[in-house]
């Protein structure tokens, strides 16, 4: 079955991204599920100030560009993968090098 790891990181965590160790920690993770045979896709997103909002307003769209409205948490990226149950999609959550301030969001692949 196919579940998604939906990361979401604290706004100091996108200015680590250019910190080789923090790099380094998110690059031997994806090694290590692209060596398990089990990552499917995935990408990492750019910082929430680089992004646009689009909402729905009736008939008409409100387009909100960046800087998206700060939280305690974004949306840093997320991987795609295989695995046989989410007892396995739950071991390689807790594996993901997240800070003491972001998260890993589990959840199944909608099957259509």
């Amino acid at each position: 079955m196919q579940y998604a790891l939906i990361i979401r990181e604290a706004p100091e965590d996108f200015a680590r991204r250019n910190d080789p160790a923090y790099r380094d920690g998110w690059v031997a993770y994806s090694k290590a599920l692209a060596q398990a045979g089990i990552m499917t896709g995935g990408a990492g997103l750019t910082a929430p100030e680089t992004g646009t909002v689009i909402r729905r307003k009736g008939e008409d769209h409100d387009v909100q560009d960046g800087p998206y409205p700060e939280g305690k948490e974004q949306l840093g990226g997320f991987y795609l993968i295989d695995v046989p149950d989410i007892d396995t999609a739950l071991e390689w959550a807790t594996r993901v090098p997240i800070s003491d301030k972001g998260s890993v969001e589990v959840r199944p692949r909608l099957q259509m």
